[in-house]
């Protein structure tokens, strides 16, 4: 399926502050906000529905033979034209 990035921000942080944009998106979604994410001259704000599509992932990554690089990423999933469908795969735990 095609893609359209509307926005992307790459920078080292250190855990605390990625806390602190985890927190804002967190306050976010229980108060029913919309979220935005501004870079530079770049923004977009995006609301998702009362039930988005919850979707964690671990990888392991690099070349054949030397996968050091892990990653963790956390996405929320939504059709803009109905939102309030949510996919289910069992119940999440995060530690």
């Amino acid at each position: 399926m095609p893609e359209d990035v509307l926005f992307k921000s790459e920078s080292d942080q250190s855990r605390e502050e990625i806390a602190s944009y985890l927190r804002n998106v967190a306050d976010n979604l229980d108060s029913g906000d919309a979220i935005t994410l501004k870079a530079g001259s770049e923004s977009v704000t995006l609301n998702p529905p009362a039930r988005p599509t919850f979707e964690v992932k671990a990888e392991r990554e690099g070349p054949a033979g030397n996968m050091t690089e892990r990653s963790v990423e956390f996405e929320l999933e939504w059709d803009e034209n109905d939102g309030e469908e949510g996919g289910e795969s069992g119940q999440l735990e995060i530690e």
